[in-house]
């Protein structure tokens, strides 16, 4: 009897769809898999491309992880061996469909007792969205067995520009051609292959418990000291305004002054910050950042 696994995936300009597809070739090669697919649709789509005034209109809802409502969801398994969930952040959070299908009951259903592993594209920062979707899976007794986090490896603030260029224009060619191109490379996109003949050997040896360190010996989670450091703190002020936004009568005024603070912190306040820390607190704890750094690559939840 086949063993079932089910891919589930939101995406908007396709990168996601490129990485579930070839992260799964390897299980679609094999006689003991039968793979399924599913892609998350919101009863009201998102726009692609985006405006500004709307990119930011969904921080408040994504950073709490509020669920929209989302087209029928059909599976053609009750049960499943093993599911795969490929999502992607918003503001340092699981996009809104994604925790959205993992607050469904009846993808809840499915999660319970589950082996399932997490496969994210993004920009660079994904670890505060990762603890939100471990909470989440946490909450349906699923069983988190692996984490793979594709990333766009390009300069910190070269990347910001091209990943606003995408998403307002819909175009992945290089920005003024001068830019590179936007997201995920194609290289990674396609070595997400080599990901998941790993996950292969490992589903059909009965063997996922020592998934995610095999993973991680492929480089299939690299964390940089300056992101993680950012991306912590970025978390905190991110859930202090969305909470401040949510609800609030002054909306679209609070989501301007949010747009300009997150330009100045991004810009001005995060180098000075790196550098005070460089100085004066990261030449003492190295232990401790090697904790974080261990503690963020596995599916360990605190």
């Amino acid at each position: 009897m086949s063993k079932k696994v089910l891919a589930v995936y939101f995406t908007q300009s396709g990168q996601m769809e490129d990485i579930i597809s070839h992260f799964t070739e390897p299980l679609l090669s094999s006689p003991e898999i039968t793979l399924e697919k599913l892609r998350i649709r919101p009863a009201a789509a998102y726009p692609f491309p985006w405006t500004t005034p709307t990119f930011f209109n969904v921080m408040p809802e994504s950073v709490t992880t509020t669920p929209v409502e989302l087209e029928p969801l059909v599976f053609k398994e009750v049960r499943y061996d093993l599911i795969i969930i490929g999502y992607q952040p918003w503001f340092l959070s699981p996009s809104i469909p994604i925790n959205s299908v993992l607050q469904h009951p009846d993808f809840k259903a499915r999660l319970k007792n589950t082996p399932v592993i997490t496969i994210s594209g993004c920009r660079n920062m994904w670890i505060n969205a990762q603890e939100k979707i471990k909470k989440l899976l946490s909450a349906s007794s699923a069983n988190l067995v692996g984490n793979i986090a594709l990333v766009d490896r390009h300069n910190n603030y070269a990347s910001l520009v091209t990943i606003f260029y995408w998403m307002l224009t819909g175009k992945k060619d290089r920005k003024w051609g001068i830019f590179p191109r936007p997201g995920v490379s194609d290289k990674d996109i396609e070595g997400a292959a080599v990901f998941g003949e790993t996950v292969k050997k490992h589903f059909e040896n009965n063997a996922l418990d020592t998934l995610q360190p095999a993973l991680i010996a492929q480089q299939a989670v690299n964390i940089q000291y300056s992101l993680m450091f950012i991306e912590r703190k970025a978390g905190k002020i991110f859930s202090i305004w969305s909470k401040i936004i949510h609800g609030s009568k002054k909306r679209k005024t609070l989501l301007v002054a949010f747009k300009y603070y997150l330009l100045i912190a991004l810009c001005v306040a995060a180098p000075i910050i790196l550098l005070v820390d460089a100085i004066f607190f990261k030449p003492f704890l190295g232990k401790r950042i090697r904790n974080q750094v261990e503690y963020y690559q596995s599916v360990r939840s605190l």
